[in-house]
């Protein structure tokens, strides 16, 4: 006779959550040496290595109406060779240190890294020293990149997420140089070699810079180590720049960027919203998670489990160093993009109106603060997160206080938040779609304006 199988217990309700871990802050030391550097250290013994990056308060932003995306080229091109050292060198250099290398650059800071095993520090430091101070800018290494960055950019014409978020920049920043994400191909064909090189030697300097420095060591030695290197680098502050000021919306407005035969529109909607310094930004990005910004937010309930129209809309505010803006997008089947449309601006309207549940208030509150500590479980983790305190110079303690913030914000706070952050009277909107598929839809939510793939008013 067969043995009934066992029965299997089965909960109505989910297990309950087990209580939030406290964060071991590492030991943080901060100097500024002789030349302006400013230093972070933070020890960080889990694992037998070390991650460095230095960065430099300069972007693409500062150089954006008359070279975009130079600043992106020139940390491109500087991980190319030094005087001392030919592209080859540093990659044998990488090899035996068992170290990774990394250049990069945004609208407001420009970056090198680089991280290895701890008793290679000293050489790893060196080796970023060498890069922010004598790179060699090869001729051929140059024409490579900017080769390479002309095809990219023809790829991107063709991409709906990339014109979506051009467009929204150009009208949200207008004259502002946030207003620019890419150059056109006919400015990277005229780029020289001596742009990215005047570039480098007016804004790589220590006066405008940052070292962070996260992993296992003790940070007297440490501090040896980074005044050795770096003590005896002298250069020049740059002058700082002005930037106008983006416009003030009035009303709706739909900008359409036609791409003809797609299947699918790219739908964004933003404002300008705030930067970290603002004394809001906790409650805003409280009010985000709730709205669009989680998985579980009313966003992604609405339109991708109830109507179906996308997989994984999604909500966000980006701060940047002068200003920041929010935005909401998804792609969605050309027939529902209106739809969409009034659906993202009933769930802001409802977050604008109502109080939120007690349960979402958690929720969202928990899922803040575990995220947050998941970010700062890892030394490159908590780098970038450190990186965010003294770019942005935030409060010595945000790091510290951030998860107390959060679980103190009420649903008073958020429908405060919405009402500021989440502007829907004034939201612009972009459509990347068939004209044909998707005119009539976009004449439902304001006046049109109609672009082509490379950015100009069509005729």
């Amino acid at each position: 006779m067969t043995a009934p199988a066992p029965s299997i217990s089965r909960r109505s309700t989910p297990p309950a959550l087990a209580p939030e871990r406290p964060v071991e802050w590492p030991k943080r030391t901060v100097r500024t040496l002789a030349n302006g550097l400013q230093v972070v250290l933070a020890e960080s013994r889990a694992f037998p290595k070390i991650s460095a990056q230095l960065y430099f308060r300069s972007g693409n932003a500062v150089v954006a109406h008359r070279a975009p995306g130079l600043a992106e080229m020139t940390a491109t091109v500087v991980r190319t060779g030094t005087t001392s050292r030919p592209s080859r060198q540093i990659e044998e250099d990488l090899r035996r240190m068992g170290a990774g290398l990394g250049t990069s650059s945004g609208a407001d800071s420009s970056a090198i890294s680089a991280s290895g095993l701890a008793e290679f520090s000293a050489e790893i430091l060196a080796l970023i020293a060498d890069l922010a101070r004598n790179a060699s800018f090869p001729e051929d290494e140059f024409e490579r990149e900017r080769r390479q960055r002309f095809e990219e950019l023809k790829i991107e014409r063709t991409t709906p997420g990339f014109l979506a978020n051009e467009r929204m920049r150009r009208v949200l920043f207008g004259p502002h140089p946030y207003a620019i994400i890419a150059p056109t191909e006919e400015q990277v064909a005229s780029y020289r070699r001596e742009q990215l090189e005047e570039f480098y030697h007016q804004r790589y300097v220590p006066s405008d810079a940052l070292l962070i420095v996260v992993g296992d060591f003790s940070t007297g030695p440490m501090l040896e180590q980074v005044e050795k290197v770096f003590g005896d680098w002298k250069a020049p502050k740059p002058a700082p720049s002005e930037s106008p000021a983006p416009p003030r919306q009035s009303g709706r407005r739909v900008h359409l960027v036609h791409m003809p035969g797609t299947v699918q529109t790219q739908v964004l909607v933003g404002n300008l919203a705030i930067t970290r310094r603002d004394p809001d930004w906790y409650r805003a990005v409280l009010a985000n998670s709730i709205y669009g910004g989680a998985f579980h937010s009313r966003l992604v309930i609405n339109i991708r489990e109830q109507k179906g129209y996308t997989y994984s809309p999604r909500s966000g505010i980006s701060a940047l160093r002068q200003h920041g803006f929010f935005t909401v997008h998804a792609a969605v089947r050309n027939e529902v993009a209106a739809a969409t449309l009034t659906e993202m601006f009933y769930e802001m309207d409802r977050m604008r109106s109502l109080p939120v549940t007690p349960e979402e208030l958690d929720s969202a509150r928990s899922y803040l603060t575990g995220v947050f500590s998941l970010g700062v479980a890892t030394q490159d983790g908590l780098l970038g997160q450190l990186s965010t305190v003294y770019l942005d110079q935030l409060p010595e303690d945000y790091l510290e206080s951030y998860r107390e913030k959060i679980r103190a914000l009420t649903a008073e706070d958020v429908v405060a938040a919405a009402r500021r952050h989440f502007d829907s009277a004034n939201a612009q909107i972009v459509l990347v779609g068939d004209r044909a598929q998707i005119a009539e839809q976009a004449a439902l939510f304001g006046p049109v304006t109609e672009y082509n793939a490379q950015g100009n008013v069509a005729a």
